[in-house]
């Protein structure tokens, strides 16, 4: 362990200083080594890297709790609980990204971090000039999944408010005996009026005609 250290040590004071540069993202890293800790706190600080440390779960949770980071670096191994578990905590909660740390490199350990959705999964002991790349590599791919589960919501939304116009013309086709077009204007009209979308008044329409339907159904 001892050459270990020293060697992570002297890694660590390799990577160039980045001060007076812009704050970089907020990393936190857990580890309940505490020497183990303080240099890769010290090296990501040195990096440009705003840092936060935690030796258990507890206190990871705690941190996150207070200043959500943008990137959690996680051992697998945790005194309170597996790294892995402090995961998917993370992630379900608090939509953290993460990486693991760790001195194992066996295929069961390493299969079960990339289930857990794991963008990143470093052996011990780590070397700053590999280290960097590797936090920005998950830092970019975060990115990417956080836009493209922006444009899906976004989709959602979208199909889900025309289906609920689609829903209200055909209501309004039936109950007025208009044609599509006349009734697509009456909803036109009646969000204007009432300074609200289309897509508003629609659901309005849909929900009018559910709740009626429940009345009916309940009376006879």
């Amino acid at each position: 362990m001892g050459a270990v250290l020293y060697c992570l040590d002297n890694e660590l004071k390799k990577v160039p200083s980045m001060t007076g540069a812009r704050e970089r993202e907020h990393i936190l890293v857990v580890d309940d080594d505490r020497l183990v800790l303080e240099m890769l706190a010290e090296g990501l600080r040195n990096a440009g890297y705003h840092v936060s440390e935690a030796g258990d779960c507890a206190s990871a949770l705690a941190a996150v709790a207070l200043d959500k980071p943008d990137l959690a670096l996680l051992d697998v191994r945790l005194p309170d609980m597996p790294g892995v578990n402090l995961a998917e905590r993370l992630a379900a909660d608090h939509d953290v990204p993460f990486m693991f740390l760790s001195a194992y490199d066996d295929a069961e350990t390493i299969q079960h971090a990339t289930r857990v959705g794991a963008l990143g999964y470093l052996v011990k002991p780590l070397y700053a000039p590999q280290l960097v790349p590797s936090i920005e590599a998950a830092l970019a791919r975060a990115a990417q999944i956080r836009a493209l589960k922006t444009t899906g919501d976004q989709l959602s939304h979208a199909l889900e408010s025309g289906r609920e116009t689609n829903m209200a013309v055909g209501i309004l086709m039936e109950r007025l005996g208009v044609d599509r077009i006349a009734a697509f204007e009456a909803l036109r009209v009646s969000a204007r009026s009432q300074r609200r979308r289309v897509h508003e008044v629609s659901a309005d329409v849909v929900t009018a005609l559910e709740t009626l339907n429940k009345l009916n159904v309940n009376r006879d």
